[in-house]
């Protein structure tokens, strides 16, 4: 009779044990200490250079002004705290990357946000890779230059050009050509620099360059390479020192007290015209 072999049973599957559960991160010393504004979103930018994707140091050393000691930071998603010596064993450092410059993070990831605040590449922090845009102080300084466009502006609009000759000289804009052309050049400028264009109106500086200039042109002043004279008598008022300016030298001596006098006498011959 053939001996038959008997077909063991399977019999129960041995209990597979549960994975552990990671253990809970240490308690935290460098939490987030800021209140963000959930309808919030921060946002940091390169200062200078970067590219297309510009990958930041996701572990970095600093100085801890409360320990007064270093302490090593290290963004892991997955943590709750920045500080290395504070994370689990299964913490996964994550790489920080800005994309065409630029690197907006949501409320919701409060230690990206607190890791970013504390890089030493932070120019609040003394560096110079990137920072945070101050979106209020944006918005506040980018309605202030509408504000002031609109204001120089309106000023080449309704001043007289007699106002607003001054002003041109002083840009180097010349005024020998049409009132329209003048303002047109002037425009340009306002444009550009809508604050220092309205600063212009109010410097003493400004209006006494253009004195000397018109006085030049009114053959009232002499100005030459070594002296800025009077023209009728050329009795000599300022010397003019080697390589320098002789309207800077005639504007900055008419400033001063001692050419005060001289400087009411030209715009007296200047209003005389």
């Amino acid at each position: 009779m053939a001996n038959t072999t008997a077909k063991k049973s399977p019999g129960r599957p041995k209990s597979v044990q549960p994975t552990q559960a990671a253990p809970k991160a240490a308690p935290l010393d460098y939490s987030v200490k800021k209140v963000i504004n959930p309808e919030t979103t921060k946002i940091y930018e390169i200062v200078k250079g970067g590219g297309i994707i510009c990958r930041i140091p996701s572990e970095v050393i600093v100085f801890d002004p409360v320990e007064k000691s270093t302490v090593s930071l290290r963004y892991c998603p997955n943590e709750r705290s920045i500080v290395r010596d504070e994370q689990s064993q299964y913490a996964v450092r994550e790489h920080v990357v800005f994309r065409d410059k630029m690197l907006a993070v949501d409320y919701t990831k409060p230690t990206l946000i607190e890791f970013l605040d504390r890089h030493p590449d932070n120019v609040a922090n003394g560096g110079r890779l990137f920072k945070e845009i101050d979106k209020a102080k944006t918005a506040e300084e980018e309605l202030d230059r509408e504000f002031a466009m609109h204001e120089a502006v309106s000023m080449i609009r309704n001043k007289e050009i007699d106002e607003l000759l001054p002003v041109a000289m002083s840009l180097g804009i010349s005024i020998n050509q049409k009132n329209s052309e003048i303002k047109r050049e002037l425009l340009r400028d306002a444009k550009s620099n809508p604050a220092r264009f309205i600063s212009l109106f109010d410097n003493p500086q400004v209006k006494c360059r253009s004195a000397v200039m018109q006085a030049r042109e009114f053959q009232i002043l002499k100005v030459s390479s070594g002296a800025v004279s009077w023209y009728d008598t050329n009795r000599q008022i300022v010397s003019v020192p080697v390589g320098s300016d002789p309207i800077d030298v005639a504007v900055r001596f008419f400033m001063t007290e001692k050419g005060a006098s001289t400087y009411e006498k030209v715009l007296e011959e200047l209003n005389n015209i």
